[in-house]
This record gives structure tokens, C-alpha cells and sequence, in this order.
């Protein structure tokens, strides 16, 4: 890695180093994040096809107690809104940009720090073979309309209770991964 890369990926290093004193049990996770932006070859970009970076927002309603989902198109299962980082390595500012085209909200804001991480396998589709999806999740907070418009991206967008989440079983581990801390972290 060159100096000027090591001084852009220091922001994310540093923030990797507050989320795992947070969360001690996700070191092994946190490890592969790390590798991933000491690689030599650009990880903010989705052409690096042995993994790249995502960014993800657990988009909550000003109330605090629901999150939107989207029922992703691809995917065909009801997740986080999302995407990839195309070259942007601030993901913070990827999650909301990325919350904001999937969901039209307006007044969006997204609150700083790492909410979670997720390393998930993403199926050969067409051309593009199957490869790793390092997915840093931000915390996004909805203004006053939660009014949505479901994008191009989605099959449907609802607003759901996040203890819902948390107590299906059928929901996605990561989803309900995100509920627990929710309900751990959140100021009451």
C-alpha cells in the first residue's frame, strides 16, 4: 500500500478500531475488513472481484422503533437497503447516498461510526462471478415524511417493527444481528 492510500484508509481504520473495542466478539470479522483495505489492489471498487467494499443503512424512523426493508430484486429477500462504494471511500457517506436513491426520503442523516459489518458471499450472476461482499452498515435516521418511493432496485419497501425482526426466525441472521444492537445501543 502506498502512503497516500495508507492516509485515505486511515478514517476506516480508525473507525474499525472503535467498532471492535465495542464489539470484542466480532475481532475475526473486523480481521477481514482490515486485510481488505491493506490490500494492494483498490477494494472501494467493484471490479476487484475477489471482494470489494459495500455500505449499508439500517434506515430507522424518527421514532426509533422501525427500520425500512427492501425486498431486493436481485436477491429476491427482504434486507437493509445498500450498495456498492464505486471508488467512494467515505462508506458512511455511501450508505446514506445509497439509502437516499433506494428509498426517496427526504431529510435523511446518517449518524457517524460504524453500526455493523458483514462479510457475505454474493452467487455468480451472468458474467460476474460469485465473490465477497464487505459490507460496513451505518445507522441512517428518517426525518419527519416516511413517505417512500420504491426504486428500480426493489420489489417492495416496508417499514417494519424492529423487535419484529428481531423475533422471526425466518429473517435474514445479519437483520437480526442489527435488531439486538439496536436494541442494546439505542438512547431510550
Amino acid at each position: 500500500m502506498h502512503n497516500s492510500d495508507a492516509a485515505r484508509s486511515a478514517p476506516l481504520h480508525a473507525e474499525l478500531d472503535r467498532y471492535v473495542a465495542r464489539w470484542p466478539d466480532e475481532g475475526e470479522t473486523v480481521g477481514h475488513f482490515a486485510a481488505l483495505l491493506g490490500d494492494g489492489v483498490d477494494p472501494f471498487v467493484r471490479d476487484r472481484l475477489a471482494g470489494h467494499f459495500t455500505a449499508s443503512a439500517w434506515l430507522v424512523s424518527r421514532c426509533g422503533q422501525r427500520v425500512l426493508m427492501t425486498h431486493h430484486r436481485k436477491l429476491q429477500r427482504w434486507l437493509q437497503l445498500g450498495g456498492h462504494a464505486d471508488g467512494d471511500r467515505d462508506l458512511a457517506q455511501v450508505a446514506l447516498r445509497e439509502a437516499q436513491e433506494e428509498s426517496g426520503l427526504p431529510g435523511l442523516t446518517v449518524e457517524p461510526g460504524l453500526f455493523d459489518l458483514d462479510r457475505h458471499w454474493i452467487p455468480e450472476r451472468g458474467d460476474v462471478p460469485g465473490h465477497w461482499h464487505y459490507d460496513a452498515r451505518y445507522v441512517v435516521r428518517a426525518g419527519d415524511d416516511e413517505r417512500y418511493t420504491v426504486s428500480d432496485e426493489s420489489l417492495a419497501l416496508a417499514w417494519v417493527d424492529i423487535d419484529t425482526v428481531l423475533a422471526d426466525p425466518a429473517s435474514d441472521a445479519s437483520l437480526r444481528r442489527m435488531a439486538l444492537k439496536w436494541q442494546v445501543a439505542r438512547p431510550r
